[in-house]
């Protein structure tokens, strides 16, 4: 199989391709130390200043509208433009939100709507700096070690975001709102640095075919990149199904995790947890998390890709059940642990799915078209399963957003198998050797 170390002509080097890809998963760790600590605090933040649960469910839809609003037109930026410089600007503006997070608190105005509007803010800059973040990895390493890498990115990411960063988010909570977004600020500032050292001299730019040269041009070019990246998702024959149910198995997972936090901490709840503890509670799913980012690639090939994946959805949404029958602590922690394991190797597969049957410079154009239909389902989760909540109760809407989730995935396992996947690796592979022709 072809070695593909970047979209250029002139590759760099095996070490410098090393260095290059460690430069880049440290500033994953980093950022998602930050995201962690922004991701345990929000919630506990929210519900001190209100316990209206359709409230906390527009605090999702303030993470994820900008998703829904922007992620096709970012998605072209993203390969038409040098993909770590606009990473670092997403970064930047990332801490200066975060700044005024701080200002808000010390001078204490914050209130459940500045939050909201925190948060929209937030996730604006996340959309450009995870697009990129993403389209780069193909870059970076050779095609047949994408599972490898995908595995570390991700596993990198649920470690400092969710067993680190969240039980940091939650402590911080305690000693004052000025304090979760200062020290994230201070992470991401960190971040800036180091991405800064993240340079090659071709750059990270996507090859394009037919450059524009004129204003005009460039605009009609651009609509044609739109055009493209959502014709391939809405007509390939892996892409569209698996975003159809990432879409739907996401809005009930948001529905669900969005009014958990009322489920599980307060004297009210069901679970009875202090604010300090929730935290660590969450945190147990990136323990699973971790473990399944270890899982070696060729067991997974062994066993059938999309074989494991569907397994893995299955266990993933089966087990949203267990809060519900049996509110405890431990029990929760258990199977937020096997959530967290199935979760990461349906994602590490997934997404190295994906890369490998997509053109690496329709990543990110592809990348913003997906997730504009998946986080967009989930922009509006959240106030939705705060209506349900408040009107059926929290039990009525765990079991629906279950039995919903069991479902997409029995009808994306009917739609898709490994053969499909091998013939669309096929399919390019044929394609992008005639182009070299």
């Amino acid at each position: 199989m072809q070695r593909i170390l970047c979209n250029v002509s002139s590759a760099p080097s095996l070490g410098a391709a090393i260095r290059l890809f460690r430069l880049h998963l440290a500033g994953v760790g980093l950022g998602n130390l930050a995201d962690g600590i922004v991701a345990g605090a929000v919630p506990l933040l929210a519900i001190a200043l209100t316990r209206d649960p359709v409230l906390i469910g527009l605090v999702p839809t303030a993470l994820w509208l900008p998703w829904l609003l922007g992620a096709l037109l970012v998605g072209a930026v993203v390969d038409r433009t040098d993909r770590a410089r606009l990473r670092r600007l997403a970064l930047a503006a990332r801490a200066c939100v975060l700044g005024a997070g701080a200002g808000a608190a010390l001078a204490d105005v914050l209130t459940i709507w500045v939050l909201l509007g925190l948060c929209l803010a937030y996730a604006a800059t996340e959309l450009f700096s995870d697009l990129a973040a993403s389209a780069m990895i193909p870059q970076l390493v050779a095609r047949e070690d994408l599972p490898r890498a995908n595995a570390r990115v991700m596993g990198t990411e649920r470690l400092m975001q969710e067993f680190v960063g969240q039980p940091i988010g939650g402590a911080l909570v305690i000693l004052g709102a000025g304090w979760v977004f200062g020290g994230a600020a201070a992470v991401v500032v960190l971040v800036v640095l180091l991405l800064g050292r993240l340079r090659r001299p071709e750059g990270f730019v996507a090859q394009r075919s037919t450059p524009a040269t004129t204003a005009t041009e460039e605009a009609v070019s651009v609509r044609q990149d739109l055009a493209e990246g959502l014709r391939l998702v809405l007509s390939h024959p892996v892409v569209r199904p698996f975003t159809v149910s990432a879409a739907l198995t996401n809005f009930a997972n948001t529905a669900y995790f969005s009014m958990f936090v009322l489920w599980a901490v307060g004297p009210g709840s069901a679970v009875g947890l202090e604010p300090w503890q929730f935290p660590i509670l969450v945190a147990v799913l990136s323990a699973g998390a971790i473990a399944g980012s270890l899982v070696p690639s060729r067991w997974v090939v062994r066993a059938g890709e999309v074989r494991v994946m569907i397994g893995c959805w299955f266990v993933n949404s089966a087990l949203l059940l267990v809060p519900v029958l049996v509110p405890t602590w431990w029990a929760i922690g258990t199977a937020l642990v096997f959530i967290g394991a199935t979760n990461m190797v349906s994602n590490v597969i997934g997404s190295s799915i994906r890369q490998r049957v997509v053109p690496a410079r329709l990543l990110g154009r592809t990348g913003g078209a997906t997730r504009t239909l998946i986080f967009g389902t989930m922009a509006i989760a959240g106030p939705v399963g705060g209506l349900v909540a408040r009107e059926l109760g929290l039990p009525t809407l765990f079991v629906g957003a279950t039995v919903m989730a069991l479902l997409v995935t029995a009808w994306v396992a009917a739609r898709v198998d490994q053969g499909v996947v091998d013939r669309a690796e096929a399919a390019l592979a044929e394609q992008e050797a005639r182009s070299f022709v």
